[in-house]
């Protein structure tokens, strides 16, 4: 546990050196190997999920545990599925609940050999791999948009490639483009007409590849920003053209009262004064934002009708109901007015600072509620939880005056 205390001076200024994205890291390594690219993939994330994501990868043992990294998990069943050979992918208490049937049902029905080892439904699986002859499915738009990416990166491979039709309402759409374009920077064509993404066999093109800064984690330096009056951060890496959904974090700060400057090797994020009274946004395309923007809003006084979160349940822990929690132990009493929302009416108990924040095996919740500190000095448990996406975090708040204790 540590406890977090902001900066004697203010306002807040520094340089951070953003981590690189974890999203497009992983999916640059599924598609190198899939390219059976001889060339490097220059910036690749320095965390937890694409730390496992390279060790299986280039393992030769037939049990991979991938622990809380579910991206690795959904990438890693659909590629290994795809491969001669006989393994077993596993994880944590919490990935062993976290579902992958809709994925699994999927690549049986295109050719894969599938089974689980414990539980119906969930992680562990026993993958018998194999050449997929792919075809035509059918999938749910708001299903997790790892599972669509998953199967989009192994289609061109498929004997008789790969049409999905996505029905009903889709969700994160930034994530599947994401694929889609590092795909075609990978030499791949796809074609995405109304509800369907068609892929015919063809085959990969080894590139030298470079990965950008994370756009999620420029949102707690949006936070900070947004709680410290006239503060500003250079921050290192982000480019106005991204692959990233969360690139949107500059516009959903807007009302808060931060402006975003593009330059030649990143942006610069200045406090400029004003900010909304009340605030209503629909994260459906940027789910991993809506704990900081939670936070934030709440430290602000902005009372806030949050939707498109319904992923949330299904994320490292029930993101819906840790904020809840958490933000009680601050004296803010969230409502869940309806599945995938989330509200704040001003409605206030009384805090108890003592009690530490929990994290609940979640990188999100301890780097979201990291900025409460400059309203409430506070206690995060557990915080190396951050390793699984940006490990120098504690590090770069204390660059710019945060103490650690």
């Amino acid at each position: 546990m540590i406890q977090l205390i902001s900066p004697s001076t203010q306002p807040i200024t520094g340089e951070i050196d953003l981590p690189a994205s974890k999203s497009i890291s992983n999916r640059a390594l599924i598609l190198s190997m899939l390219s059976q690219s001889a060339e490097g993939i220059a910036h690749l994330a320095d965390c937890d999920d694409t730390k496992v994501m390279i060790e299986t990868l280039h393992s030769t043992l037939s049990t991979f545990d991938i622990g809380a990294a579910g991206t690795s998990m959904r990438f890693l069943t659909a590629y290994l599925s795809n491969r001669e050979g006989e393994w077993v992918l596993t994880g944590s208490e919490r990935m062993k609940n976290r579902p992958i049937e809709v994925l699994v049902n999927a690549l049986n029905q295109l050719g894969a050999k599938i089974d689980y080892v414990e539980k119906e439904g969930y992680p562990p699986l026993r993958i018998s791999g194999k050449a997929l002859q792919g075809g035509k499915i059918k999938l749910a738009g708001d299903i997790s948009s790892q599972y669509i990416s998953a199967l989009l990166m192994v289609a061109p491979t498929m004997s008789a490639g790969l049409e999905i039709m996505l029905e009903g309402e889709v969700i994160s759409t930034p994530y599947i483009r994401m694929t889609l374009r590092m795909m075609n920077d990978f030499g791949v064509e796809a074609k995405w007409k109304n509800q369907t993404i068609t892929i015919p066999h063809q085959d990969y093109k080894p590139i030298p590849f470079h990965v950008e800064s994370d756009w999620s984690a420029a949102s707690y330096w949006y936070a900070i920003a947004a709680l410290s009056p006239n503060s500003s951060f250079k921050l290192l890496g982000l480019i106005r053209d991204s692959t990233q959904g969360d690139a949107q974090v500059a516009t959903i700060f807007e009302p808060l009262g931060i402006t975003t400057e593009y330059t030649s090797d990143g942006v610069i994020i200045s406090h400029s004064g004003t900010h909304v009274s009340t605030f209503s946004y629909n994260f459906i395309d940027q789910p991993d934002l809506a704990q900081t923007v939670v936070v934030c809003c709440c430290l602000m006084g902005i009372s806030f009708s949050f939707s498109g979160l319904q992923t949330l349940k299904i994320k490292e822990t029930d993101r819906i109901a840790a904020l809840k929690n958490e933000m009680a132990k601050l004296g803010y009493i969230l409502a869940e007015p309806a599945k995938g929302m989330l509200e704040w009416n001003e409605k206030r108990t009384y805090p108890d600072y003592e009690k530490s924040i929990r994290t609940y095996e979640d990188h999100r919740m301890a780097m979201a509620f990291a900025p409460a500190s400059l309203v409430h000095s506070i206690k995060i448990e557990h915080p190396e939880v951050v390793s699984k996406s940006y490990p120098k975090f504690w590090d770069d708040l204390q660059s710019v005056g945060f103490q650690i204790r």
